[in-house]
């Protein structure tokens, strides 16, 4: 049963998506009947006893089922979904074909997305970031400028390259961030004399590393 439908008040979301502001058809335990909610693409993308509230929007062709809501200012999108009893709110994103359920939460500016999940009792929040083929599970907490992603490892002529953390790179003994690298990746490896197919070897990893994690 649905427990809502579309008013006549709409917006065009960054996307260029129409959203219409849905409103409660009847009490329910997410508010009376006639209370405002947030803001979808049409009555597919709720279901069940979902909720999305406040400036909370859906869209495309993600779905919000089961017992989860999704409230503040935060967005699904894409072919995401959201169900079980997951909550996602603040300024959170999830988009692509990512899964938050079970009790997980994603909120804050974090943003999950690609074919990422987040599950259990698990939460992600801050500035975090999940993508990727991560999964987060459990009790897990990931938060701050954390990540979650699959490593970049390759063994160059010179030195081993890495990601480690947030948006960095380890090339031998030395960890950086993407764009440092960028900027002094010629002027290291003159310090360390390599040789100029050496220095164009390894600013082709840097450049590696950059689009997989889907910077330019």
């Amino acid at each position: 049963m649905k427990y809502f439908k579309l008013t006549a008040e709409k917006k065009v979301n960054i996307f260029g998506i129409e959203l219409f502001r849905i409103e409660l058809t009847a009490d329910c335990k997410w508010g009376k009947k006639g209370e405002k909610g947030g803001w979808i693409e049409s009555e597919n993308c709720p279901d069940g006893n979902a909720r999305v509230s406040g400036n909370a929007w859906v869209s495309g062709n993600a779905q919000v089922y089961g017992n989860a809501q999704v409230s503040g200012n935060a967005q699904v999108y894409g072919d995401a979904r959201v169900s079980g009893n997951a909550q996602v709110y603040g300024n959170a994103q999830v988009y692509g074909d990512a899964w938050v359920y079970g009790d997980a939460r994603v909120s804050g500016n974090a943003w999950v997305s690609g074919n990422a999940q987040v599950y259990g009792d698990a939460w992600v929040y801050g500035d975090a970031q999940v993508y990727g083929d991560a999964r987060v599970s459990g009790d897990a907490q990931v938060s701050g400028d954390a990540w979650e992603k699959s490593p970049l490892q390759i063994q160059g002529r010179r030195h081993f390259v890495c990601t480690t953390k947030y948006f960095h790179l380890k090339i031998g003994c030395i960890e950086m961030s993407f764009g440092k690298w960028k900027e002094k990746f010629e002027e290291i490896g003159k310090q360390k004399s390599y040789t100029a197919d050496e220095i164009k070897e390894y600013g082709l990893y840097i450049d590696l590393a950059i689009s997989m994690y889907g910077l330019k």
